[in-house]
């Protein structure tokens, strides 16, 4: 059975990235990191977040976001952005769906978000904060994925 799959595009801390690491060898998910990262991937804050889980977790590396989509299979793309419109639990949430996360400090991309504009979704916030940290918006919605799989 395919699982989900979670692309970072161009993450800037390491600590985020090793938490989201953590995360997909705990859910069998596919990381994929799209370069330039802001680190390099044998920083020592990076391997402490994922401890040592990182034996565990299918990570593959991308010279560009197109190159990520290609090698990702073919489910659904859910893009995650502060500026969408759509509720994430709305999402398309099928076996081999990829869900795209930008960068901590400035989101995705505006032509990433362009290419897929009708499968922007955003996670809620009612609190007086502009954004979610990064490993904490991929943990909703990765398991909101699993949930409505019902892969529990």
């Amino acid at each position: 059975m395919e699982k989900l799959h979670v692309i970072l595009v161009n993450p800037r801390i390491p600590p985020n990235t090793g938490n989201i690491a953590r995360l997909c060898a705990a859910t069998g998910t596919t990381l994929h990191l799209v370069h330039p990262l802001g680190f390099d991937t044998d920083d020592k804050s990076l391997r402490r977040a994922g401890l040592d889980y990182w034996e565990h977790v299918d990570v593959l590396h991308h010279d560009s976001f197109d190159d990520a989509i290609e090698k990702s299979g073919d489910g659904p793309i859910l893009l995650f952005s502060a500026k969408a419109e759509k509720n994430y639990t709305h999402g398309d949430y099928k076996h081999g769906a990829r869900l795209v996360f930008g960068a901590e400090t400035t989101g995705l991309p505006e032509e990433v978000k362009s290419l897929y504009p009708e499968s922007l979704y955003l996670i809620p916030i009612w609190g007086k904060v502009r954004s979610l940290n990064l490993s904490t918006a991929v943990g909703i919605a990765l398991y909101e994925g699993y949930r409505q799989l019902s892969e529990w």
